[in-house]
């Protein structure tokens, strides 16, 4: 489980970014990887998974 914080996310349309606490990379997560509703600023965990363009944040929750 990596472990971040909520950068962005804009619920009406469904997508934000988690910045990754040990490595500060940047990581896509959309509204269908959700496992909690999230905000900006919360500190959450997630899974990697490949996504079209990328690495994407799935199975998100608050920590």
């Amino acid at each position: 489980m990596n472990k971040g914080t909520v950068k962005f996310f804009n619920n009406s349309k469904g997508f934000g970014f988690i910045k990754d606490a040990e490595s500060t990379k940047e990581y896509f997560v959309h509204a269908n990887g959700l496992i909690d509703q999230i905000k900006e600023n919360d500190v959450v965990t997630f899974e990697l998974q490949d996504g079209r363009k990328g690495l994407n944040a799935v199975n998100v929750r608050k920590a």
